[in-house]
């Protein structure tokens, strides 16, 4: 088949389903193309190397990407945020017209971005789209308070809805997900569980003690963006209780974010000599960060929206074979219950954090490392790439199937 691959962020910006995903589809015979933006995610700065111009074509690792122009922004700024989304839904939409005629169109959200190119592209090329949900909005968007109009709330709606009908069929990280959405009235033949997974480079091997704790330290490592809906002010004063009951534990904290700042900003005024904050590192170094942990923390809001949601740090700690402090309800709770894989606490409750952290450090470390062992076995099974890309593969040639029959 010829699939392209619609998304505003692709490499080397940090996302899951950009190069890795195209190469696997590659190596199994398919022609793949992108179509995306400058790359600029997560802190709103072009990566060096590139300046925003009205396209540019180039090839990495064997996939033709087409870039094309975006305002590059990610911080608070509803204005930024609108600026930097319509942007690349409009230049995208345009860029469709320059892009070999696929088969199938794969297209990885946010709708506000990619659902008006999605359906350029669609009734331009005469191609099925299969459309990733990875959030839910408008729900994301009122969640995690980056919106708090009803008027503006409505048509996101309206208008994911529209996108949503348009799609030929849609892909979702949960069964949470596929619940929602059967109960806004898309049909259940529509809708594809197809669990995310992990840069499955990044996990590595070796062990990275030295860079995140001093020995006889018990280090709990928090990965990956600290935004809004991370709700990490409830880990900053569970790591204050730690300091009296769980003096052994060390709060590391990875990676960047909207709301990082503001982190940093309060843990220096809490005084916490057990939170450390480390810039967030390159892809090939993240492996030895990942296993010179002895536990790696899940938190998000609780909030009802993120129920249904895992976080991709969920797969990668599998993955890295690490027992997980799991600091959230619904479908990422229930992964790490079924794979055996660490410890529950309530979300936003930093008692329960300070208790959940305190037990694991207390059990012995072969118990700890059974954990770990059971997790990653979980996730080769049931989560890794190679397993998803079958599924998405069998996906594009039953879309592609039914419209040549049709």
């Amino acid at each position: 088949m010829r699939i392209l691959i619609l998304s505003q962020w692709f490499d080397p910006e940090p996302t899951f389903k950009g190069m890795a995903f195209a190469r696997q589809l590659a190596r199994r015979g398919h022609e793949v193309e992108v179509l995306t933006g400058f790359p600029n995610y997560p802190g709103g700065k072009l990566y060096p190397g590139y300046r925003v111009r009205f396209w540019q074509r180039e090839v990495m690792q064997g996939i033709p990407v087409l870039r094309v122009p975006l305002y590059p922004s990610h911080d608070l700024s509803v204005v930024s945020r609108i600026a930097n989304y319509s942007s690349f839904a409009v230049s995208a939409a345009i860029g469709s017209a320059f892009v070999k005629r696929p088969d199938v169109v794969y297209v990885y959200h946010p709708p506000a971005t990619v659902g008006f190119p999605a359906i350029v592209a669609r009734a331009f090329h005469r191609a099925p789209v299969v459309y990733d949900i990875e959030d839910l909005w408008p729900d994301t968007v009122a969640a995690t308070g980056m919106m708090k109009s009803r008027a503006v709330l409505w048509l996101l709606d309206a208008w994911c809805h529209l996108v949503y009908c348009k799609a030929d069929r849609l892909v979702v990280l949960s069964p949470g997900f596929k619940s929602a959405l059967i109960d806004r009235g898309v049909p259940e033949s529509k809708i594809e569980v197809i669990y995310n997974w992990c840069d499955e480079a990044a996990v590595g091997t070796g062990v990275g003690r030295a860079a995140l704790g001093a020995p006889g330290d018990f280090t709990v490592l928090f990965a990956g963006t600290m935004g809004l809906a991370q709700g990490l002010d409830a880990v900053l004063d569970a790591a204050r209780i730690c300091a009296r009951s769980v003096p052994k534990a060390r709060f590391v904290f990875v990676g960047g974010g909207v709301d990082r700042e503001r982190l940093e900003r309060r843990a220096r005024e809490m005084r916490l000599t057990n939170v450390i904050f480390l810039a967030r590192r390159p892809i090939d170094l993240m492996g030895p960060t990942f296993r010179g942990a002895d536990a790696c923390l899940i938190h998000l809001k609780d909030d009802p929206l993120f129920r249904i949601t895992i976080p991709s740090k969920t797969q990668t700690y599998l993955a890295a074979g690490r027992p997980v402090v799991a600091a959230v309800r619904g479908d990422a709770a229930d992964l790490i219950t079924r794979a055996h894989a660490g410890v529950l606490a309530e979300p936003e409750s930093p008692t329960s954090i300070a208790e959940a952290v305190g037990r694991l450090e207390q059990m012995p470390a072969d118990q700890r490392e059974a954990l770990g062992k059971a997790g990653k076995a979980f996730y080769d099974r049931e989560l890794s790439l190679h397993v998803a890309v079958k599924k998405f593969e069998a996906l594009f040639e039953a879309v592609v199937d039914k419209a040549r029959s049709n």
